[in-house]
């Protein structure tokens, strides 16, 4: 029976290829709806180079703290002190990255937030504390810890930090472009540049996805992947996840449930940090409340993504796209409402099909209500605006969420040798 954890059972082929179909059919009906609302909005931003490439820089934290959450759940912790790891990974990586540059900003973070992860370990794991009393208390320590670390370190001002700020990184990170596409003779954006139905949309898309990447971004974005491989198709992620699923069949079969949920948690930490990292690149510098709730938000988009790498990385998306809309154009934003309205008629068919009337009737009203409100509103209170991605994110992402499971042992105290 012990072989049972050595190799884990690849995939069913068919199976597969009809999830990446799938996959490919959202993504194409995504991108034509897109295009469809910026005609008819007439607003550019929605499918502009410039919004796609704030997207990715504004997605991409929330993403590797949605992956931390997923490392330590999966092992069956509820990592609720993912926005705590981020901030002692904004503190880090200012601190590192203004007298080493950005990649020892990245490592210095990822070490912060391991910290961070390695204190929720010995908290819940070692002593058994609620796994949510245990990561409210790592977020408000992690506050007092960055703003005491800030006063020591910044002490006096000389080296331009205070007590709420870090000194500027030294330097910035090697950006590349994506070969044929987007380097020599900007074709792309010429043909964005037309405005032409689709094909001026998806040169808008493409220039914005592959243009001027950062390599920390892409190494980031690299991660997402890595992790999926890592936790389904190797030895390790087999482990890790039967200590989620049931830790005392794991124990029987000779995992060490107690090292491999350490394992998870250092990861988690260290991811959250990265996201952390990526905050402080975007001002180019550590600010006292950088993180805004993205831990908070990556846990949701975890959630929502049904504890899987690809759903955790489209709800970021989501959030990251309405985020850099709202940034780039204000007025760009009623046309999102269009957009929204759209998608949620898709969900209220979806869910009906279901035979999920509430959530059906919840979904249409909504569509109705910011179908009105783009007919009638041409320019939204700031207030409002400011609010769209968390309005955007959660409106989709609870009423089109589908069969969600959450790890069977999460969330639950584990002693060798007790019962259940």
């Amino acid at each position: 029976m012990t072989l049972a954890l050595e190799k884990p059972a690849p995939a069913p082929a068919a199976k597969t290829r009809t999830g990446r179909g799938r996959i490919w059919l959202i993504l194409a009906v995504i991108f034509v709806l897109l295009a469809v609302v910026r005609a008819v909005a007439s607003q550019p931003a929605l499918t502009s180079s410039s919004t796609f490439s704030a997207m990715l820089i504004l997605a991409v934290p929330i993403g590797m703290a949605a992956l931390g959450g997923l490392f330590a759940e999966r092992a069956g912790v509820v990592n609720i002190g993912l926005e705590g790891m981020m901030i002692l990974g904004t503190w880090g990586a200012g601190w590192a990255g203004y007298q080493w540059g950005p990649f020892a900003a990245v490592i210095a973070a990822a070490i912060f937030g391991a910290l961070g992860g390695l204190l929720h370990a010995v908290a819940t794991v070692t002593f058994g504390v609620d796994h949510i009393v245990s990561g409210v208390a790592i977020n408000i320590l992690a506050e007092g810890i960055a703003r005491f670390l800030s006063e020591v370190v910044y002490a006096g001002g000389d080296s331009g930090g205070g007590v709420t700020q870090s000194p500027p990184i030294k330097g910035d990170a090697p950006t590349l472009s994506l070969p044929l596409l987007s380097s020599g003779p900007d074709l792309l954006g010429d043909l964005e540049s037309k405005r032409w139905f689709l094909l001026s949309d998806a040169a808008g898309i493409l220039r914005g996805l592959t243009s001027g990447l950062s390599v920390i971004v892409i190494f980031a974005l690299l991660l997402i992947p890595f992790s999926w491989w890592l936790l389904w198709r190797t030895a390790f992620g087999l482990r890790l996840r039967a200590c989620g699923e049931n830790p005392w069949a794991a124990d029987s079969l000779g995992v060490p449930v107690y090292r491999m949920k350490y394992f998870a948690l250092l990861i988690s930490g260290s991811l959250a940090g990265i996201g952390g990292a990526l905050l402080v690149f975007v001002a180019n510098i550590y600010r006292e409340g950088q993180t805004g709730g993205r831990g908070f938000i990556g846990l949701a988009a975890m959630i929502f993504g049904n504890w899987r790498p690809g759903g955790l990385a489209a709800g970021a998306g989501l959030f990251g796209y309405a985020d850099a809309l709202q940034l780039r154009s204000q007025a760009a934003v009623t046309g999102l409402l269009l957009l929204v309205a759209i998608v949620l008629v898709g969900v209220t068919v979806w869910q009906t099909r279901k035979g999920k009337l509430i959530q059906a009737g919840i979904a249409a009203v909504f569509a109705v209500g910011l179908f009105l409100l783009w007919l009638t509103v041409d320019q939204l209170p700031s207030e409002f605006v400011f609010f769209t991605p968390h309005l955007t994110t959660l409106l989709v992402l609870s009423l089109a969420s589908q069969r969600l499971r959450m790890p069977a042992a999460d969330g639950l105290r584990y002693r060798r040798g007790e019962d259940k």
